[in-house]
């Protein structure tokens, strides 16, 4: 099994997930040329894509759908809240209905050798998800765009090999910044992004021996560093109330605009 970010950021997000039979990705929040681009880089093509999760309807998460899917008449998997709204997406053009899949929090779903898994997270969107993706007893999870977690996130993202996980802002840095009072406070609010502050606190409670690798992802480009997210995280994980040290694990950031190394879940 393997879990790959082609995209991740506040303007634009791709992940990979696949196995040797099976290649999905979740969202298309860049262009298609973008992600074709990364596919080649993984050695792969949009006929290998078996379906598109897509998380929710805002543009960094969709912007490339349309052209991907029509191209390659790809089925696009969604919530009912999230393909009403994505119909309703002039950007994306004319896709067929037919290639819309309804999908159900915590109902699971079989595509081939790989089982999907959708969990509710709070934003302010239609009807808003994030994905866990099972591999036989190898489980990942892809978790972004969530203003607050809660015992059922922690519930939903414990026992996985490998995690995609928001680490948005730094909440100094996004007060001090120059976005306007209401997107503060959209930000921070509970239908908002996770802070790197709380994505560390989310992690110490998820945390366990065969936990391979953290990718910390959807990262500000105004309102956070890689650096300082990766820091805060592991400073979190020290200070936390878990036996393990940040040096324990594999943490990484994703990259924005560059295709991460792929991580093969052992």
């Amino acid at each position: 099994m393997r879990l790959c970010s082609i995209a991740s950021g506040s303007s634009g997000n791709c992940v990979y997930i696949g196995s040797d039979a099976t290649h999905l990705l979740v969202d298309v929040g860049i262009s298609g040329k973008r992600t074709e681009s990364g596919l080649k880089e993984l050695g792969l093509t949009g006929r290998d894509i078996d379906g598109i999760l897509i998380t929710h309807e805002h543009a960094d998460h969709i912007s490339g759908l349309g052209v991907l899917a029509r191209k390659y008449e790809i089925p696009i998997y969604a919530t009912a809240g999230t393909i009403k709204a994505l119909k309703k997406c002039s950007g994306l053009g004319d896709l067929d209905h037919n290639l819309f899949h309804e999908v159900w929090e915590d109902k699971k779903l079989t595509l081939k050798d790989l089982t999907i898994n959708p969990m509710r997270i709070s934003h302010d969107a239609a009807q808003p998800v994030g994905y866990r993706i099972s591999y036989g007893s190898k489980k990942v999870a892809v978790c972004t765009d969530l203003g607050v977690y809660n015992d059922y996130t922690v519930e939903c993202l414990k026992g996985m090999d490998a995690l995609l996980l928001e680490a948005n802002h730094d909440v100094n840095m996004l007060q001090v910044g120059p976005y306007p009072y209401y997107l503060k406070q959209r930000i921070l609010g509970e239908k908002g992004h996770l802070s790197n502050e709380n994505s560390g606190r989310l992690l110490c409670r998820i945390l366990h021996d065969r936990l391979q690798t953290v990718l910390l992802g959807h990262l500000s480009k105004e309102n956070n560093l890689p650096e300082l997210a990766y820091e805060s995280v592991r400073m979190e994980i020290a200070m936390g109330d878990n036996p393990y040290t940040a040096g324990d694990f594999d943490i990484r950031v994703a990259k924005r605009s560059e295709v991460s190394p792929v991580i093969h879940i052992a």
